[in-house]
């Protein structure tokens, strides 16, 4: 087995949202794990809150989540964002997932040409969630 970087996002209630949502961006198999099912808390609550959620794609892709617990300290960060990037032959997927993202979010930094050569993008979706894009220019 390869080893791997995977993204683990937290969230506060919105963890299910969120990856149904990027489900709808990326595709791929998501499953979802509730707090009831692993019996991790008492409050009825949060018995359907997300313990674990997975999304795995084709491509290679896998994102994880989950809910932050109300008993536990959850504060949204900036220091953190999620890196997609490819080569010219990958540019109309990840375009496309530029597209989905940023819709409803906050572009920082339009998707364009960089100074290095390639297309390059920021923004932070609806969930606050930062991304960016990088599309690797054609070879010179």
């Amino acid at each position: 087995m390869t080893t791997r970087l995977n993204p683990y996002l937290s969230f506060r209630d919105t963890a299910k949202e969120a990856m149904e949502f990027y489900q709808s961006v990326f595709g791929g198999t998501l499953t979802r794990s509730t707090f009831a099912e692993f019996e991790v808390s008492e409050d009825p609550a949060e018995q359907d809150k997300t313990m674990h959620a997975m999304l795995s794609t084709e491509g290679g892709l896998t994102l994880m989540a989950a809910d932050t617990p109300s008993g536990m300290e959850y504060t949204p960060g900036t220091n953190y964002a999620v890196s997609l990037s490819g080569d010219a032959a990958d540019e109309s997927e990840l375009r496309g997932f530029w597209d989905k993202l940023s819709t409803g979010g906050t572009v920082t930094l339009p998707l364009n040409e960089a100074p290095w050569g390639d297309s390059f993008g920021m923004c932070v979706d609806r969930f606050g969630v930062s991304w960016m894009v990088n599309i690797a220019g054609s070879p010179a």
